[in-house]
């Protein structure tokens, strides 16, 4: 039985990670009744290389929540490291430096800053279904153990990269062509400067990244069948991507994992093509997953929240019909984020091969400047202002 929440407000934000909170932001801080829909009850740990890029600390700065985040001690990252086979490293400095934050701190950060610019968060609410109703829509969803609806004029997808049928996405329940695992852990013990580190080897990449109180934080992308199978956690997966690289096994001797930080995710879906609206438009991973070699994932989900409630703002406002704001936020993804797509594949492709990744690493060593030429194509384009 569907009850109702005897409430219409502008805008509900089904998901509170870093998109979502984007969003939310937004169009609070433009004074629209905003209301965000988040089915945990606390930010936790989720499977994410935890590396905010310049891009994103750009974004930050456009929301306003550059010193929220700052306050949370990010450490900052001024270059990465990038290890295949035997080989010495490839280093690549950054133009600007990055920072290294845990996803539980940076996304208890945004929320804390949708909040703070008046939008209201339900935690524990599940979202159900999405259905149109007049001119807006009705979100059916469960909370307090009842099943409720609110009402909104603009919803806004955020919901993560698992596709789900109930919300009309048509790539869900597609099975990609290759069932990719995702792991991290933080880790204790590991002497790390301001540098990330990622190691290719056979059966996936592992990447190391400084987070704050003198942790590590180890996230990796694996092939399940290039492993034995007696992995049953993150922190077993760990060691055994460990195994396979012996420059990261050293730099793992006397590794401890920090309990509770493990997460999982699978099947990893790198091949499912972008999808920026369905019945409702879509932000973050629900929209698009990057490979993670990228270090831009939290950049493009922040990015799309800012635009897209920026967007959605126009369209509150009567200034901008629906299929403009359509149109105008797949022109967005289209212009600052395919091309990174684009070149973040071919790379994911050429790292799952141990020869391949080799080879490119040995070039990059010898040209320098072709590596940096295409380190800065993997970020996001060059903005337009909204």
């Amino acid at each position: 039985m569907i009850g109702t929440v005897d409430r219409t407000v502008d805008a509900v934000i089904i998901g509170a990670g870093p998109g979502g909170s984007a969003a939310a932001r937004a169009l609070a801080a433009a004074g629209w009744e905003t209301v965000i829909l988040e089915r945990r009850a606390v930010p936790g740990h989720k499977v994410c290389g935890e590396f905010l890029s310049p891009e994103a600390k750009s974004t930050l700065r456009e929301l306003g929540l550059a010193e929220s985040v700052g306050g949370r001690s990010p450490v900052r990252i001024e270059r990465v490291r990038l290890y295949a086979g035997g080989g010495g490293p490839l280093e690549v400095p950054l133009a600007d430096a990055a920072l290294g934050l845990s996803r539980p701190e940076l996304d208890a950060a945004l929320l804390d800053g949708a909040r703070r610019a008046g939008a209201d968060v339900l935690t524990g609410a599940r979202a159900l279904r999405i259905r149109r109703e007049g001119g807006g829509y009705a979100v059916e969803m469960k909370i307090n153990g009842a099943e409720e609806t609110i009402r909104a004029r603009v919803v806004i997808g955020a919901w993560g990269a698992g596709a789900r049928k109930a919300f009309a996405d048509p790539r869900a329940g597609r099975v990609p062509a290759r069932r990719l695992l995702g792991v991290k852990v933080h880790l204790e013990g590991v002497p790390l400067g301001p540098v990330t580190e990622l190691y290719a080897f056979s059966g996936g990449y592992l990447g190391l990244s400084p987070v704050p109180g003198g942790r590590v934080n180890a996230a990796a992308l694996l092939d399940p069948r290039a492993f034995g199978g007696g992995e049953t956690s993150a922190e077993a997966w760990i060691a055994a991507a460990a195994r396979r690289h012996p420059g990261l096994g050293r730099r793992l001797e006397g590794a401890r994992p920090v309990p509770g930080s493990g997460a999982a995710v699978s099947p990893v879906a790198l091949d499912r093509r972008p999808l920026a609206w369905t019945e409702v438009p879509l932000v973050g991973d629900a929209a698009l997953r990057v490979p993670p070699l990228l270090g831009e994932g939290m950049s493009i989900a922040l990015r799309s929240g800012l635009v897209c409630g920026r967007l959605a703002g126009l369209r509150l406002s009567g200034r901008m019909t629906e299929e403009a704001w359509r149109l105008e936020y797949e022109r967005f993804y289209r212009r600052e984020c395919t091309g990174a797509l684009r070149i973040g594949r071919l790379l994911q492709a050429a790292f799952g091969i141990p020869g391949a990744a080799r080879a490119l690493l040995s070039l990059g060593r010898a040209a320098p400047e072709w590596a940096a030429a295409v380190v800065r194509r993997t970020r996001l384009a060059d903005r337009e202002n909204l």
